[in-house]
């Protein structure tokens, strides 16, 4: 590291343990750009580049987490949880989960007890699967070697929702997708939740075309992290929608297939089922 990358290095380490010791505060942009003496803009810029994230999204998953332990190991009142985290009212703790977790604040404090999902099972050119779903889009697919074991897995992501077994219009629009054109894809509602990392690659891994294929390395380029190749395969492994978020066409730079979730049989059917049904249609 030469001198000014050193000079950089400090400033952000400052600026974020300003953020950690301060967020009761909620600090604006302004006010840790002038903790570390530079222009917001600057500070802004360099933040990024170096934390992965902006400030305002930093300060977003700190105060995120420290609410989270006050609603889940202290028990707090939602009410509570917004004042000792610093923020000016429920509505804006309500925001900050939906935004980022996916789930209200009461949700995420009751372990899903008051989300209802509906789920069913179905039979898919690679086995059966679960898909779930709550009023928002699809939460939950998996492939499913019997239906106890498919409702455990989708159990113990929820283990406190109203749990419906019915086929719902939303689940339907997500089954068609084994008989119909990727493109139709915007008509499947998802309703996700995960790090804003995850969410990012998930995202992207929604734009790999049907009968192509990409690898860690280009996942980490596409949402510039070009050195978290590892860490894009670990959000990968955490993918909570089989096939419908296709990280079954995610392949090692090498060539080689690697890991999945649901096993690498089935995924070297899938890629191979994929690529016929293209090379069917020229």
């Amino acid at each position: 590291m030469n001198t000014q990358e050193n000079i950089n290095y400090n400033r952000i380490a400052e600026a974020i343990d300003y953020i950690k010791t301060n967020f009761k505060d909620q600090p604006n942009l302004d006010d840790v750009a002038q903790k570390i003496n530079l222009s917001p803009f600057h500070f802004q810029r360099l933040f990024s580049e170096w934390a992965g994230t902006s400030p305002k999204k930093f300060l977003q998953y700190t105060s995120l987490e420290h609410a989270k332990k006050l609603l889940k190991k202290n028990q707090a009142t939602i009410s509570e949880t917004a004042f000792e985290t610093g923020l000016s009212g429920t509505s804006r703790l309500h925001d900050l989960f939906i935004n980022i977790e996916g789930m209200t604040p009461a949700e995420y404090k009751n372990g899903g007890k008051n989300l209802n999902i509906n789920y069913s099972f179905a039979e898919s050119p690679f086995g059966n699967i679960i898909v779930a779903s709550t009023e928002k889009g699809i939460c939950f697919m998996a492939f499913a070697e019997s239906e106890a074991v498919g409702f455990e897995n989708l159990n113990h992501k929820y283990p406190n929702a109203v749990f419906n077994r019915k086929l719902d219009l939303i689940q339907q629009n997500a089954l068609f997708i084994f008989q119909n054109d990727w493109s139709q894809l915007s008509e499947i509602k998802l309703h996700l939740k995960g790090t804003d990392f995850q969410l990012k690659v998930w995202e992207t891994l929604l734009k790999i075309p049907m009968g192509q294929l990409s690898t860690y390395i280009s996942i980490a380029r596409q949402i510039e992290k070009p050195n978290a190749s590892r860490a894009v395969g670990t959000a990968i492994g955490c993918n909570p929608v089989a096939f419908l978020i296709p990280c079954h066409r995610v392949i090692q730079s090498s060539g080689i297939f690697g890991g999945y979730m649901w096993g690498n049989t089935r995924k070297t059917a899938i890629i191979g089922w994929e690529g016929a049904q293209i090379n069917s249609q020229l």
